[in-house]
């Protein structure tokens, strides 16, 4: 069995929850799903109180919609979804979006350069597409920024080349 969450460590947190940052608590609420998804709480998990501080601050972490998430909500609206934004699952998570393929819920999460290093999703970026998909069941589908902006540079192309090709036609 671990002892990293051992009876010792956890009267710690409790005794030093007041020391600890909004961050730490939704690590610790992440810890939480992780371990209740494996079943593996042979040392008790979080106490009880201090479980559900961590899940309070991880469910109040601002949700804002970026400019690029307001253009690929738009884009599958356009196409016929019905995009539900920020959808809250039951773990806690936010989705950027939720939309229904085939009668099955798919996620959309519209992911910007924080969400990588480099061009590889960063560790908070996997542990929660790692969480949404095995915890709630949800397929998560990501669009990266770089390639929602090549996609809208390719069709901003297109409709400029018809435009012309339109003027010329008409002289």
């Amino acid at each position: 069995p671990s002892l990293l969450f051992n009876s010792a460590f956890r009267q710690e947190l409790l005794n030093r929850q007041n020391e600890l940052i909004d961050e730490n608590f939704r690590q610790l609420y992440q810890w939480h799903l992780w371990q209740n998804k494996e079943e593996s709480n042979e040392n008790g998990g979080l106490p009880d109180s201090l479980r559900d501080k961590c899940k309070q601050i991880f469910l109040s972490a601002d949700t804002t919609s970026s400019a690029l998430q307001k253009g690929v909500v738009a884009e599958l609206k356009s196409i016929g979804f019905n995009p539900v934004e920020e959808y809250l699952t039951e773990s806690g998570y936010s989705i950027d979006a939720l939309v229904e393929i085939n009668g099955k819920k798919v996620g959309v999460e519209v992911d910007g350069p924080s969400h990588f290093i480099g061009r590889r999703p960063n560790g908070r970026t996997l542990l929660k597409r790692r969480q949404v998909e095995s915890i709630d069941r949800i397929p998560l589908v990501s669009v990266p920024y770089w390639e929602w902006k090549e996609l809208r540079k390719n069709r901003d192309k297109k409709q400029k080349t018809g435009k012309d090709q339109g003027r010329r036609c008409n002289l």
